[in-house]
């Protein structure tokens, strides 16, 4: 009975979070109410004040899912792991609205009074990660500093998305995103690994 019980939570928990999600991409998060976040969830308040204790906790939990959008479908190691995070957050940018919701709160949070750069330090914290297997494997060029790359990436895809999405609904991201590495990868990888590496765009295609 307490699985079943625990899994309903779960499960409410995830309605909430897309239901929010949603609102908070359709209209942002100054916009979104929380009386339409419930109808879209068809959810009553006490299930909502559950699992969130206020819209803010929302968004934040709406911002801290982005990874859990990403990585479970990656399986490559390296520099290739590297370059795989972003095909595949560039292609679910486009279709995943709590991936979207998550970017968009991240970037406007300072218009609505937060300033939480917790999931732009994880990322980083996931790209230093690859980097170093990167440089474990001798893949990447000498006086490379997988913390400044890292950085630079961070930064880089934060502005390529919000450049495409202005130009043209990011109908294009995963081609920008791709044209990012190709003028990267020569000053970041060894010539033999930069050859290895694909930027195949069907890598981010995911199902």
């Amino acid at each position: 009975m307490a699985e079943i019980r625990q899994e309903r939570a779960l499960r409410t928990r995830e309605v909430l979070l897309r239901a929010a999600a949603e609102e908070f991409d359709e209209k942002g998060y100054a916009a979104a109410l929380i009386n339409q976040i419930l109808a879209r969830a068809g959810l009553t308040a006490g299930a909502m004040y559950f699992h969130f204790k206020s819209k803010e906790d929302l968004a934040v939990a709406v911002m801290n899912a982005q990874r859990h959008r990403i990585e479970p479908g990656l399986n490559a190691r390296g520099l290739q792991r590297l370059v795989d995070i972003t095909l595949v957050w560039a292609q679910q940018l486009r279709v995943d609205p709590l991936l979207r919701a998550g970017v968009r709160l991240a970037v406007e949070q300072g218009s609505f009074g937060m300033h939480d750069a917790s999931t732009f330090l994880e990322w980083r914290e996931i790209m230093v990660t690859c980097l170093a297997d990167a440089e474990s494997d001798k893949e990447l060029m000498p006086g490379v500093v997988p913390e400044d790359i890292a950085e630079f990436v961070v930064g880089a895809c934060t502005g390529i998305q919000l450049y495409a999405n202005l130009v043209n609904g990011r109908e294009d991201l995963v081609e920008r995103t791709v044209r990012m590495w190709e003028l990267l990868l020569p000053g970041v990888a060894v010539p033999s690994a930069a050859r290895r590496i694909s930027l195949d765009a069907e890598r981010g295609r995911v199902s």
